[in-house]
């Protein structure tokens, strides 16, 4: 149960006066439906209108407050669709306030000819004088309180304006209840960090800008209370998942040495180590969470599947979840050999199974006929059921969080669970989505993958770069051509998919194809299937292909707008090509003239292919906002941590959370129970569930 003192917060934002329907339809776009999520929306900026120049002194387009005598009133002439000015001065100048649409009576009555009054907006040059268009406060120097001389700017959408806003934040701050401490009172005093209570108000109170900096003591404590309660969430997450013994796991080795035998290549050292902690994992008898990180072709598929035939040597069945349907089938295209030498059963299921042939899979599933089932989130649906299931592997580009994974492994016996990611992820990162995990890493290549060669070029040289890939096709090799919008924007003047795929019809005929995120599943899985099967030579697409496919041909690899990928985006996209034995290139097409951050980014990729060095430049250049785009979705939204500035306090969450899941794991002592509360808060109550499921 919620603790009781938090049900204020936890109330819908219509409960606060001033937020209708609508409004808190527009509320809840930037910061979300509850209370609390006011509270935990941090502003963005201050706005500073404690500058109070001489109007001879006021410099033009910054904010100020100017204390002036109200000199007279100039309307416009009637049937004139002209502003209405007010004539303003001190004993240095003088100053116009400009107003349009104005009602005169309700100017005169604010600003009453020869009183002072305290005038505060942006100053502007005009015609050789200064005016004030709109000011944002007239105030009686009397009521100088009424106008606040910080005030905070929140994000916003379309519709809701700053004032709104601002009160909304208000009325929802009225409702912060004193709430016990759960940060260890050693460490606060060290630290000289507020009280939780204190800490909130002075964060949307703030007396400068720098109040409200990632570095301000106040945002410290309160994304210290946010990352304390994300690791800690996972420990109690860890915790729990050893406390339900797993099974031990352990086959004679048979088969994996015939399908040693069948492999072309020897595996890297890398790929043994981390093979060799993943079937350490499954014969230990408790169960195997574990994330396998490597770089783009460094091999992970196939130290997967060698531990899926460890489980099927032991009688059981795998199942690999793929994120698309075409790699779903290109693996099984891929392993048929292995499989043929190792004797192992292994089918595809996806969305595109239907009906009785559909059926007959699930049957020969449920009756293990199937050792190895791998397909899409198909394999999850409530109507497959396994005959016994004791590992399941998930290819991370899905991303899934932390507690889909606990929902998939509900298909066997506490089945081992390993992820893959193909996205080297900064180790930061990495602990906040993953600290339940245990992680193994492929940090070398199988020996013969040629780097791959990296240049950058601005978009007038893209005749140049046409004719090259006219020569090359035309020897046989595939080119990919990526770019950022499926259709032509008038906000950003960037070339869209289509209507690059319309220009390179005309170059090279049927033999370009296009794919996006728009298309059906089985629209793209045709396309795929093409280009694969080589009868396309250009294949324009958007960052669909990230997760992509294996074609030996492609060669060349184009990004067009490459200042507007990420780096990681970027080395993901490289490492479609280069998986022949041709040499490959990739070529980054960008507008001139590029900006610093984007310079950087090109520079990082020329330099490496490193993708672990590549992620933590990624997250340095970008900060965790940006790096956790959309399609990161299993990675949590911090509201108050930034995790490229605050590293430091998230070692020490992460250090404080194993300590107290050490001392108290049931958190039954006074700091446990505030940590209960810290866990509410931050709506990481699935971890209390746990407590009481035991």
């Amino acid at each position: 149960m919620r603790p009781a003192i938090l049900n204020p917060l936890f109330a819908d934002i219509t409960a606060l006066a001033g937020v209708g329907p609508k409004i808190a339809a527009l509320i809840n776009r930037v910061a979300g439906p509850r209370v609390v999520d006011l509270i935990l929306t941090a502003p963005i900026n201050v706005v500073d209108r404690s500058f109070q120049p001489k109007i001879a002194d006021a410099p033009a387009g910054k904010i100020l407050t100017l204390r002036a005598r109200i000199d007279r009133h100039d309307p416009p002439p009637k049937g004139k669709r002209l502003p209405y000015k007010v004539i303003c001065s001190d004993d240095t100048g003088f100053v116009t306030l400009v107003f349009f649409h104005a009602r005169a009576d309700y100017l005169q009555k604010i600003l009453p000819e020869g009183e002072t009054r305290l005038i505060s907006g942006r100053v502007e040059e005009y015609k050789g004088g200064r005016q004030m268009a709109h000011p944002d406060y007239i105030v009686d120097p009397e009521a100088e309180s009424e106008m606040p001389l910080y005030e905070t700017v929140y994000p916003l959408t379309a519709g809701l304006t700053a004032n709104v806003m601002r009160k909304a934040v208000g009325e929802a701050l009225k409702r912060a209840p004193d709430l016990p401490e759960w940060q260890d009172a050693e460490y606060l005093k060290r630290r000289r960090w507020r009280d939780w209570k204190g800490s909130v108000l002075e964060l949307h109170r703030p007396k400068t800008p720098d109040n409200i900096a990632l570095s301000a003591p106040v945002r410290q404590r309160l994304a210290y209370d946010e990352l304390l309660a994300n690791q800690l969430a996972l420990f109690l997450i860890r915790r729990a998942r050893v406390r339900s013994r797993g099974r031990v796991i352990k086959g004679g080795g048979d088969k994996r040495a015939a399908a040693a035998k069948a492999l072309p290549f020897a595996m890297t050292d890398a790929q043994r180590q981390a093979l060799k902690e993943i079937l350490d994992d499954m014969a230990s008898g408790e169960r195997m969470v574990r994330l396998l990180q490597g770089d783009v072709g460094s091999g992970k598929t196939i130290v997967a599947f060698f531990a899926a035939l460890a489980a099927v040597e032991a009688g059981a069945q795998a199942a690999i979840m793929a994120p698309t349907e075409i790699l779903a089938r290109q693996h099984l295209e891929s392993l048929t050999p292995f499989l043929k030498a190792a004797g192992v059963t292994m089918d595809v299921l996806t969305g595109r199974d239907k009906g009785a042939a559909r059926q007959t899979k699930l049957d020969a599933i449920a009756a293990g006929d199937i050792d190895i089932v791998v397909g899409t989130h198909a394999v999850f649906q409530e109507d497959v059921a396994f005959k016994d299931l004791a590992l399941v592997v998930i290819d991370e580009q899905h991303r899934f969080g932390v507690h889909q994974r606990i929902a998939l492994t509900q298909k066997g016996p506490r089945p081992d669970l390993l992820v893959m990611t193909a996205t080297p992820i900064p180790r930061t990162l990495a602990l906040t989505a993953y600290g339940d995990m245990d992680v193994s890493q492929i940090t070398e290549k199988p020996p013969g993958r040629r780097p791959v060669d990296t240049r950058a070029a601005p978009l007038s040289r893209l005749d140049e770069v046409v004719a090259a890939i006219k020569r090359a096709t035309g020897k046989g090799d595939q080119a990919y051509w990526v770019c950022p919008l499926v259709e032509e924007s008038d906000m950003l003047d960037l070339t869209a998919a289509e209507d690059r795929f319309e220009s390179l019809k005309t170059v090279f005929g049927d033999r370009v194809g296009l794919i996006h995120g728009r298309m059906a599943a089985s629209d793209k899985d045709r396309v795929m299937e093409r280009f694969h099967r080589g009868e396309l030579a250009v294949l324009i697409a958007t960052t669909v292909i990230e997760v992509g496919v294996n074609a030996p041909n492609a060669t060349i690899m184009i990004v067009e707008h490459a200042e507007r990928f990420g780096l990681a985006q970027l080395h993901q996209l490289r490492g479609r090509v280069g998986r022949g034995e041709k040499p490959s290139s990739c070529i980054l097409l960008y507008k001139a003239p590029l900006g610093e951050t984007a310079e950087a980014r090109i520079k990082v990729l020329r330099d490496t292919e490193d993708g672990f060095v590549i992620a933590e430049e990624d997250l340095r250049l970008r900060g965790a906002g940006d790096l956790l785009g959309a399609a990161q979705s299993g990675f949590p939204r911090f509201r108050l941590a930034d995790i490229a500035a605050h590293g430091e306090l998230l070692a020490a969450a992460r250090d404080d959370a194993k300590m107290i899941v050490e001392k108290d794991p049931d958190l039954k002592t006074p700091r446990g129970e505030a940590l209960r509360t810290l866990l509410y808060l931050f709506s990481r109550d699935d971890a209390v569930k746990l407590l009481s499921a035991g």
